[in-house]
């Protein structure tokens, strides 16, 4: 069994988090460690949601834009019994350091999330390698994860895509609001500094975008996103590095590598998801040869707050059985890539797994020194 580099890295913390009491959100298990490593000059740091030795499936989550690991944490929580469950802050979010010398965008996220699954897995995962690892990411963290598995495909066994982006931000109904959205973001960008933060972290933005995008009527969930996007959403680096991801997260898709994403790829999907219709949705995974497609009713784009648990055992459902049997999808476009989405109809019926067995995953975890781990327990997040 090959283990992770993680011991290396530890930084002397854990992490509590219990959230408000949320019908089915509740943290049962609150406790994370956390941990740092130094790639390319920036420190990033990253928790392990589970603290035991059990050899399990290492599964890294891959968060969405402007939040960093809280964003997951119900859906890591669920998993944390199965799985190595670990979660990133993406460079500028959160407490990791920005990229000091390129873009925040799409390829240096896949570049970033190829080096961080060598380093934290001590080399045992790269390209080439015989056993990959799991990988989930959410909306802009799709992109990212569909990018890096689409690029590297040896290192990624099996992806879970929840609520993927599947359609261009800057095309179709929503490109007006995405192009106000870019304007907020460069007026931030160039006002004067404490003016432009001040706008750019204000919670009448983010309460509007939450109330928004939030489609369960119940208080107690509506209040839970808009206490996690109100503490979480100002956790940015500088200005330069929300703009630059913002619109890396408007530019690109999960559509436009989907045909390259070799590895079995579940796809979870809210019914009533804002940033890609379900007609888009069902043609993207028809592209994907090796797909499972799981619609939610009821909810949007914010699965991981709205439907943490039906996610996570979907995904482990997922991850535990046989891998779904290649399909024939559509010819590419012309330019060799995917054809336009809007002149695709929705696939069949999804094809019938197989029933070979599932050969698990990348079992890699190395824990942190007796001495370390004794010293991290008195601290909180």
């Amino acid at each position: 069994m090959a283990e992770a580099a993680g011991a290396g890295h530890g930084d002397g913390h854990t992490g509590t988090g219990r959230d408000p009491g949320v019908p089915g959100s509740t943290v049962q298990n609150p406790w994370a460690e956390r941990r740092s490593m130094v790639l390319d000059g920036h420190k990033v740091r990253y928790w392990f949601y589970d603290v035991d030795p059990a050899p399990k499936p290492l599964l890294v989550l891959v968060h969405g834009f402007r939040g960093d690991h809280h964003g997951l944490q119900l859906i890591a929580d669920r998993l944390r019994e199965r799985y190595h469950v670990v979660v990133p802050d993406l460079p500028g979010f959160g407490r990791s350091e920005p990229f000091p010398d390129r873009r925040h965008d799409v390829a240096g996220y896949a570049d970033f999330l190829r080096a961080f699954v060598e380093t934290l897995t001590d080399g045992a995962v790269h390209d080439g390698a015989p056993q990959g690892i799991a990988v989930l990411g959410h909306s802009f963290g799709s992109v990212v994860a569909a990018h890096f598995a689409a690029a590297h495909p040896a290192m990624v066994e099996r992806l879970v895509l929840v609520n993927p982006i599947s359609e261009p931000a800057l095309e179709g109904e929503q490109a007006l609001l995405s192009r106000l959205t870019v304007g907020y973001y460069r007026l931030g960008r160039v006002l004067p500094r404490r003016l432009g933060r001040r706008l750019l972290t204000s919670w009448l933005v983010t309460d509007a975008m939450s109330g928004v995008m939030t489609k369960s009527p119940d208080p107690g969930v509506r209040g839970y996103v808009r206490h996690q996007h109100r503490a979480y959403f100002s956790a940015f680096a500088n200005r330069d590095v929300l703009l630059e991801a913002y619109e890396a997260s408007i530019s690109h898709t999960v559509a436009e590598v989907a045909m390259q994403l070799t590895m079995p790829t579940l796809l979870v999907v809210g019914a009533q998801d804002e940033l890609g219709s379900l007609a888009a949705q069902r043609t993207m995974a028809s592209w994907i040869p090796r797909h499972r497609l799981e619609v939610l009713d009821g909810v949007g784009h914010l699965v991981h707050y709205e439907a943490p648990g039906r996610t996570a055992e979907l995904a482990h459902d997922f991850l535990s059985s046989p891998a779904p049997e290649p399909a024939l999808g559509p010819a590419p476009g012309p330019d060799g890539g995917p054809p336009a989405l809007h002149a695709q109809a929705p696939p069949a019926e999804p094809p019938a797994p197989d029933t070979a067995p599932f050969t698990g995953l990348q079992r890699i975890v190395r824990r942190a020194p007796r001495g370390r781990r004794g010293q991290q327990g008195g601290h909180r997040r």
